[in-house]
């Protein structure tokens, strides 16, 4: 009895892990073509000008950064796997039906800052979660984002993450930035201050800045 328990959960262990890593190396693929899109779009930007210059910059394996007028985006890439929640829609999909080792994806996640944020250390600044790009183990992949970002879930099974793809949510993902303005935020979130952020916003502009600092982001509706 314990001879099959053992061989049951040494089968379980390959099953599970092979199909993890297969997830885990196309995540990486994934990753390695949006920052090849953001480097591509740095290069192909005609402007040299301070103000309207594109910059990527690679920080890791797992982060890059694209810089360009006042903003910055992000892109972050999670190294475990996940599966979607028996509530959640995809799961109801034909697609998924059909074989449920679809469901697991890596993750990538892409941020919206301010630029000014890392160009003056204001570590305080909040960013916004603009899009998560969901990958599976065919390389098919959909987005849950913001409108110039997102590719809904129907359209899983039938959208590959390709280098013209890549290039797509690159596009979008600064297209929503650049339209995302930095509003005032209300006067009573702002009217009291500590002598310390101020001393500190003198000395590097330290007083916490976001594009909706102040206001709920969910009632973004775009």
């Amino acid at each position: 009895m314990e001879t099959q328990n053992t061989a049951a959960v040494f089968d379980l262990l390959k099953v599970k892990g092979e199909l993890k890593e297969k997830v885990y190396r196309n995540t990486v693929d994934g990753f390695n073509l949006i920052c090849g899109a953001a480097e591509y779009l740095a290069r192909q930007c005609p402007y040299q000008e301070e103000h309207l210059k594109v910059e990527y910059l690679q920080q890791s394996p797992f982060e890059s950064e694209l810089f360009f007028a006042g903003d910055a985006l992000i892109f972050v890439m999670h190294t475990n796997i996940f599966e979607f929640s028996r509530d959640h829609e995809v799961m109801r999909t034909p697609y998924i039906r059909e074989d449920k080792e679809r469901s697991y994806c890596g993750i990538i996640h892409i941020y919206n800052f301010l630029s000014d944020s890392f160009k003056y250390n204001r570590y305080n600044d909040l960013g916004y979660l603009i899009g998560r790009i969901f990958i599976n183990k065919d390389m098919h992949y959909f987005i849950d984002g913001k409108r110039e970002v997102g590719i809904l879930y129907p359209n899983f099974g039938t959208e590959t993450l390709d280098k013209d793809a890549a290039l797509r949510i690159v596009i979008g993902a600064m297209s929503y930035a650049i339209n995302f303005d930095l509003l005032t935020p209300p006067f009573d979130e702002i009217k009291i201050v500590s002598a310390g952020a101020i001393r500190d916003y003198s000395e590097s502009s330290r007083l916490v800045t976001a594009k909706r600092l102040g206001f709920r982001f969910q009632a973004d509706k775009d």
